[in-house]
């Protein structure tokens, strides 16, 4: 049956990430180690016979994207669609300096997490409807091949919950660790299977063809 297989990745590792924060839609710069990851994703998918490159138009995607289009002899498509949820005055903010900050909008916004929105952001919905056009035509530009997209955690998890049919308040269910690597086909008949999910396995793997 006609498929697209979709290598779904989350780029490396980001400045800051010994203290949970919201960075959203915030230009923050790759640690050596989120670099080297964005290197072993892209060697490890070298082989693969990608048709194309996307991803999120914010540097820390950006990168992991360009090591891979390298690798193919290809140019990554960039959409500001594919960006991280915009957390609006979160942004850049640590967990803790929110709980502080906050409470009553913190607390707001674990009742429900899909419609709330953070002042001057978005809620889980509104990413999701923005996200879900552009992936649409990603996979309708590519109805026989295989495709890389390199987005974010929140992104990437309103992919995979639409891909196995869950809603949106299950986002936190599901893992997105730095540089992870997921891999999802979409059949003609609008089903998709997930064959792996916060894979890992790259990140252990020698360096190089």
């Amino acid at each position: 049956m006609q498929r697209t297989r979709l290598f779904l990745i989350r780029h490396g590792q980001v400045e800051g990430f010994e203290e949970k924060r919201y960075n959203g839609q915030v230009n923050i710069p790759l640690t050596a180690l989120g670099r080297e990851q964005s290197i072993r994703v892209s060697s490890y998918l070298a082989k693969e016979p990608l048709a194309a490159v996307y991803s999120s138009d914010l540097d820390r995607s950006c990168y992991c994207a360009e090591r891979l289009a390298e690798s193919h002899g290809l140019q990554v498509c960039q959409h500001a669609e594919l960006r991280e949820l915009h957390i609006g005055d979160w942004e850049g903010r640590t967990w803790a300096e929110l709980l502080e900050a906050y409470p009553d909008d913190w607390q707001a916004r674990l009742r429900d997490l899909v419609n709330y929105r953070v002042p001057g952001g978005e809620s889980l919905q509104d990413a999701a409807d923005r996200i879900r056009p552009i992936l649409s035509s990603i996979l309708a530009a590519h109805p026989e091949g295989d495709v890389a997209l390199v987005a974010h955690g929140g992104v990437n998890r309103i992919i995979l919950l639409d891909a196995i049919g869950a809603p949106l308040d299950r986002a936190f269910s599901i893992e997105q660790d730095f540089g992870c690597l997921n891999i999802i086909d979409y059949f003609a008949d609008g089903n998709s299977v997930v064959r792996l999910l916060n894979g890992r396995a790259h990140l252990e793997a020698p360096c190089g063809p």
